[in-house]
Order: structure tokens, then sequence, then C-alpha cells
């Protein structure tokens, strides 16, 4: 694809362009006539998950986004997440994540924060989120730092405003839009601390925890091209089999572990 292509698909000015091309040729995700690369090909489970999580979780996406089709079975399909080494099924509830070794809340942190549109939203390269392409809702979760690492704080447990707060370091205003956001779409849901409290706590709603296929293949992706000397940063062990999870996407259907050139695109009738 040639820049001219990118800016003609793309809600982007051409210094943001330039620079997001930029970083991703040093990243070693597209070569110098952008062209893709065997890591960022690899990211092929993250995107078949993100696709999974729009189609049963964005209503607005219910019948318009595309059908994927095994093309080994030959049979519509969505993906399930599988544990390599006890090769169950893992659900939304199966997994429990810890802090790793290289597990340090500073390296999540970006160090400026990110500017504010009129609306409050930001979206894919700093655009909207209204503009934010295929999946805006994803986009709101996983295309900022600061969104991602509050994810992972509520993976990991915290639920509490000063406890993000004081892990994350974000500022109070940025953490109470950042928290309202994924409130908006049904990432978190809030309760009270207690009952009669008026002090309340975030918590994953179902729609929430049912990015954790997301987070599962990002996090494998990452630790396979970016490797902390001293370990990893986040662990994602299965509950069923009590062993740090290796996960395959896996076809619905047949069962099979799934390859990103076996996985066919099938309009909704």
């Amino acid at each position: 694809i040639r820049y001219n292509e990118f800016m003609s698909r793309l809600p982007i000015s051409h210094s943001v362009l330039a620079k997001r091309l930029r970083f991703l040729v040093e990243e070693n995700l597209l070569t110098a006539d952008y062209r893709t690369t065997a890591r960022s090909r690899s990211l092929w489970p993250v995107l078949l998950s993100i696709w999974q999580w729009e189609r049963v979780w964005v209503p607005a996406h219910h019948g318009r986004l595309p059908a994927m089709r095994h093309t080994a079975c030959g049979e519509l399909f969505s993906p399930t997440l599988r544990c390599m080494d006890c090769g169950a099924t893992v659900h939304d509830g199966d997994m429990e994540l810890t802090v790793g070794p290289s597990g340090r809340w500073q390296r999540s942190a970006p160090t400026s924060s990110t500017r504010r549109r009129p609306d409050g939203a930001v979206g894919l390269g700093g655009a909207p989120a209204r503009q934010a392409g295929l999946f805006p809702e994803t986009m709101a979760v996983l295309g900022n730092r600061w969104a991602v690492a509050l994810l992972l704080a509520a993976f990991l447990g915290t639920s509490r405003f000063t406890e993000f707060q004081s892990q994350l370091g974000a500022p109070p205003s940025l953490l109470t839009a950042r928290l309202q956001t994924f409130c908006d779409i049904g990432i978190l849901s809030t309760a009270p601390v207690r009952e009669g409290s008026e002090r309340t706590v975030y918590l994953l709603t179902d729609k929430g925890r049912a990015l954790g296929a997301v987070l599962v293949t990002a996090l494998q992706w990452a630790q396979r091209w970016f490797v902390a000397p001293e370990g990893p940063a986040i662990v994602v062990s299965h509950r069923a089999c009590g062993s740090v999870l290796s996960g395959v996407l896996a076809c619905g259907r047949c069962g099979e572990p799934l390859s990103g050139a076996q996985v066919g695109v099938t309009a909704v009738e």
C-alpha cells in the first residue's frame, strides 16, 4: 500500500501519518516501502480476537461485520481460545493475571498526556473515536496507553479510583474520563463499596471480561517480539489446569488450531 492510499483511507493528517509510518518501520512492523513484516503478520490472532469481540459485543456491528470462514473445514466459525497444555477451551473467567518480574506500571504510563479533542474522545492516530474505522470501541480501549494500562489494572483486580490512581500515576481528570468511557461502552460498571455507601468500585462486566482473549493474544505477541531479560511483565495462568497459559486460537466448529491464512471473510446475508 502506498502513502497516498493510507491518506485516502484514514482520517489522519499528513504529519501524524508520517510519524506513525516512521514508527512502524523503526519497530520492524513495516518495511521501508510499507509492506508487512513477519512481526506484523504475526498479529493476526490479536486482530481475529478483536474482530470476534466487536461482532458479539458491539451492537452497531451486529449483522454488519463479515463472518469468519475456516477454509480448512469450510464452515463459518467463531474462534475459541484454547490452552495448549491441557487442551481445554479457555473461558472468560478461567484466566488469572498476575504481575510478572518486569511488571512496573511506570513502563505502561505515557510520558505525556494525550491531547484531548473537543469531544473528549481519542481514536486511532489521534482522530476522534467516532472516526476510528471498523473497530471504534476497541480503539477506545486499546488505542491509548493509559486506557490499556487501566484495562490491565482492572483484570489484575484493581477496582477503586484511588487504587487506579496510585498504581498508574494518571492525572485524576484523565483517569476520571477513561473510567467514564469504559462505563459508557459497558466495559466497566459501578457498584457501592458496601451497602449504603456513596463510594463506588469499578468492576469488569461480562463484556469487559470477554476482552480476555484480546489481552492474552496481545500479551503473547508482545512477549514473543519484545523480550524483557528479567521475565514477562504480566503472567496469565489457566485456573483449570494451573499452568501458565499458552493460548492458541482454534476453530469453534472443527476444533482445529487456526492459522491466519486459513481464515476467510464471508459477507453476512
